[in-house]
C-alpha cells in the first residue's frame, strides 16, 4: 500500500501503533475512531503486511479478569509508510500523543 493511497483515517490508526499503542480499544481510546473503522483497518493493514499481531496469552487475560486482547505491532514496511505518511500530512503527528510509558 503506498503512501499516497492511505486514507486519513488508516494513516491516524497507523500512527497509533507506530506510538506503541497496541491493541484495539487502546487505539479507538486515542484516535476517538469507533470499532467498526479500527478493526476493519487494522485487518486490512495486517493484510497489507503494515502491521502484525498475536494474541496474548490466556494466563494474562484471566489475571486481569477481561477477555484476551489481540495485540498488534507495526512492521518495517509499516513504519516506513507511517513516515511517508507523517511527512505527507504534517498534523497526523499532533493527533495522537506519544503513550506515556
Amino acid at each position: 500500500m503506498a503512501a499516497q493511497r492511505l486514507s486519513h483515517t488508516t494513516a491516524l490508526i497507523l500512527k497509533a501503533l507506530s506510538l506503541n499503542y497496541r491493541f484495539g480499544f487502546e487505539i479507538m481510546e486515542v484516535t476517538g475512531l469507533p470499532s467498526g473503522t479500527v478493526y476493519p483497518a487494522l485487518r486490512r493493514l495486517e493484510r497489507d503486511k503494515l502491521v502484525q499481531s498475536d494474541w496474548e496469552p490466556e494466563a494474562e487475560a484471566i489475571e486481569h479478569a477481561r477477555p484476551m486482547r489481540r495485540y498488534y505491532q507495526i512492521t518495517k514496511a509499516g513504519k516506513t509508510v507511517v513516515l511517508s505518511a507523517t511527512e505527507r500530512y504534517p498534523l497526523l503527528a499532533r493527533f495522537v500523543p506519544e503513550k506515556q510509558a
